[in-house]
């Protein structure tokens, strides 16, 4: 439910710098009181996909990168520091992201299907559907939509998640007496800021890229991640990029 109300927060008010705000609160109401609860379940069964996918594979790369370097800085008589985890984080993120943008791409769609016209929903019955539908009728290429800011994304929440809180549990433990569960839930806390802060822009072009469809013209609203970033900044605000924040922050953090 968190993940569906913060892509139709990221999607509300697309190329208007003015006009109504809307919160969190507000897209959880409405979905609520017009009697369609289940709506904030949509795509689950792509989020689950997309977690077996790419959660697995982070948390494995990073693993294996971590091993590695671990393995060789004992060698040279060093421990890692700060660089070695960003860079393992980095690594991780970026290689389980190309893997998972299938998955990915078939949640946005069927996430956003709901703000169509009744009439051009594509009322996708499962992930599989979606995936099969969209290879069919957009190529088995418009898979990996937006995969340049996906691996942005993901890069950037990897460095946040997997390196600020490896680091922040590591300067816990040295410099507080805080209890290990308390260590644990207060890096955590912190991975997740900032994890949330380096990757919400690329989550959000991620967003608009992989809803977009051609149209009767064979155009397409955004041409890459760059015109995204350009249209939003111009048209929106900067501010826009970060819509949604406390949102995305209470998804994220949980998973650091």
């Amino acid at each position: 439910p968190i993940d569906m109300i913060k892509v139709r927060l990221q999607l509300s008010g697309e190329g208007l710098s003015t006009g109504p705000r809307p919160s969190a609160l507000a897209i959880t109401r409405s979905i609520i009181t017009s009697g369609r609860f289940l709506d904030l379940y949509t795509g689950l069964s792509a989020g689950l996909l997309r977690q077996a996918v790419y959660t697995t594979a982070r948390l494995g790369f990073f693993d294996t990168f971590m091993a590695t370097l671990k393995r060789r800085a004992a060698e040279q008589g060093k421990e890692i520091g700060f660089r070695e985890r960003a860079l393992a984080g980095l690594s991780a993120g970026g290689l389980a992201a190309m893997v998972g943008n299938p998955a990915d791409l078939a949640l946005i769609r069927m996430q956003s299907d709901g703000l169509k016209p009744a009439a051009q929903r594509a009322q996708y019955r499962s992930v599989v559907d979606a995936l099969v539908r969209i290879s069919r009728s957009e190529g088995i290429t418009s898979l990996w939509a937006g995969a340049l800011p996906t691996i942005a994304r993901a890069m950037a929440l990897n460095f946040g998640q997997l390196a600020f809180f490896s680091e922040a549990k590591t300067q816990l433990k040295s410099r507080t007496q805080l209890s290990p569960h308390t260590q644990t839930l207060t890096a955590s806390a912190i991975a997740g800021f900032f994890a949330s802060f380096f990757s919400l822009p690329f989550d959000f072009v991620k967003t608009r890229l992989q809803k977009q469809t051609r149209g009767p013209d064979g155009s397409m609203q955004y041409k890459g991640m760059v015109d995204c970033f350009r249209k939003v900044a111009t048209q929106e605000g900067l501010l826009r990029f970060y819509r949604g924040f406390g949102t995305y922050y209470v998804r994220i953090a949980p998973h650091a």
